[in-house]
């Protein structure tokens, strides 16, 4: 019997072989991300100014740049063997239909019922938030799967949350937001008038169906003006990146049991949180000279942050309170297009992704709405399993890069992050079977109007 033959369809580990700790990429590498700052004085951000926003031990990893790995508190890796190890999948039924001679393995992490990675980072923020003795946490949503997650992690520990869901899927994922509710989560949309910021909002943009830029502003206000309270965040931030690590620690313990070294590694890219915690080790690997990977960052062709934003400081959020971010951005007022993507429709991109990109360490793609579904059906017919809209994403791209490895005859593994399940989002695949989903791809006059309002000081021109 060959090698390949032995490869299962599924990989799983066993619980003795989770991750421990978690790897923190910015410990190898030679250009950090630049640091956060103060908006008035332009200044690094010291961990007291940080503590009315976030808990204390998640500011401790948000501004650790020099220990390379961190250990899980066995509460949290407790609950992760809940639902993990997650499987790494050979598509064997997609490579038959796509007649490819590459290799496609895909790290499954819809298998909670949040249906997506982000439990990984939400149990630990809600666990540092029950430890510092909290009251609860508020945060913003996008497409839903963060504040399903932190809903459940919270209801685990017995804290509030208080959840601002980006209007437009608030509307289009009503069965999305009562999961939350049953968790015990207050949803509203956003933006509101329940905050001043997002009256603030609605007032210059009258109707507009939100961003993840607005949602931010409005639970960052109520996080820092109710008392016991902190703001958590589901992306973007260098802790949830360190968080999501188990993804990839997982996916390489996988592969190296069968002697498999990937050539590509793919994921979607909105904030940054599931790409960075795929490519995590693998990255070390290629940061310490060990080996080396392409890696791949999927965005929206309709939020393009990578592909046509600027590397600058710039505010995470809408409302311009929250710390000034070095990030790929279109502008914190950049409000995207309605995609059926909500998860990917953030102006701005995680610091460490910014920096590895500028380096020139890993690539980034856009892609159309349309060819993300054309391909997310083509997955669900050969593979079983209906995808989130962001992860088709790098679905797409795994296709796109199988079908040039026909065209040439490479043998090449194909890795890519499968970041969650879509079965809240048949209102989009419902459009796309009814020939009326668009694409929709701003101008540069539109990527100008958010450009404008990028802050200007020495060195940020």
């Amino acid at each position: 019997m060959s090698a390949e033959k032995k490869i299962p369809y599924k990989i799983y580990l066993q619980e003795e072989e989770m991750p421990t700790s978690w790897y923190n990429m910015r410990a190898d590498m030679k250009n950090k991300p630049a640091p956060l700052l103060n908006p008035g004085t332009l200044q690094p951000l010291k961990f007291e100014e940080l503590q009315p926003i976030f808990c204390d031990d998640l500011i401790a990893q948000e501004l650790n740049d020099t220990d390379a790995y961190i250990e899980i508190p066995e509460a949290i890796r407790e609950y992760y063997k809940t639902y993990r190890p997650s499987p790494v999948v050979r598509a064997y039924n997609l490579e038959k239909k796509l007649q490819t001679p590459a290799k496609i393995y895909y790290k499954f992490e819809g298998n909670n019922t949040s249906g997506s990675h982000k439990l990984n980072s939400a149990i630990a923020q809600a666990y540092y938030a029950k430890k510092q003795g909290l009251k609860g946490v508020t945060t913003e949503t996008g497409a839903g799967q963060w504040g399903t997650a932190l809903s459940m992690a919270c209801a685990y520990f017995d804290l509030d949350c208080k959840v601002y869901m980006v209007k437009v899927s608030y509307e289009q994922k009503p069965f999305r937001r009562e999961v939350m509710r049953t968790y015990g989560a207050s949803v509203t949309p956003s933006p509101s008038d329940t905050t001043t910021v997002g009256k603030k909002i609605l007032a210059e943009h009258p109707g507009t169906t939100g961003s993840l830029g607005c949602a931010i502003s409005e639970a960052v206000e109520v996080a820092t003006s109710n008392e016991g309270y902190r703001y958590v965040l589901g992306s973007v931030l260098n802790q949830v990146l360190l968080h999501q690590s188990v993804i990839g620690l997982e996916t390489k313990t996988a592969l190296d049991k069968y002697g498999i070294q990937p050539d590509i590694i793919i994921g979607c890219a909105g904030g940054g949180s599931n790409l960075g915690g795929l490519i995590a080790p693998f990255m070390g690997e290629k940061l310490r000279g060990e080996k080396d990977y392409r890696i791949i960052a999927v965005e929206p062709a309709s939020c393009p942050s990578f592909t046509r934003g600027k590397f600058a400081y710039d505010f995470c959020d809408t409302g311009m309170i929250c710390p000034l971010a070095k990030m790929y951005t279109l502008g914190s007022g950049f409000i995207p297009a309605p995609n059926h993507a909500g998860g990917l429709r953030f102006h701005g991109m995680s610091s460490i992704l910014s920096q590895l990109y500028h380096d020139g360490l890993m690539e980034a793609v856009a892609v159309e709405q349309t060819a993300v579904f054309q391909a997310a059906e083509q997955f669900a017919r050969t593979e079983g399993i209906l995808p989130a809209p962001e992860s088709s994403h790098a679905i797409r791209v795994a296709i796109d890069e199988a079908l040039k490895c026909k065209e040439t005859g490479e043998e090449k593994n194909i890795v890519f992050g499968l970041t969650g399940t879509g079965y809240f989002d048949l209102v989009a695949y419902q459009q796309y079977n009814d020939h009326v989903m668009t694409d929709y791809i701003p101008t540069d006059e539109d990527l100008q109007a958010g450009f404008a309002g990028i802050p200007r000081f020495p060195g940020n021109e």
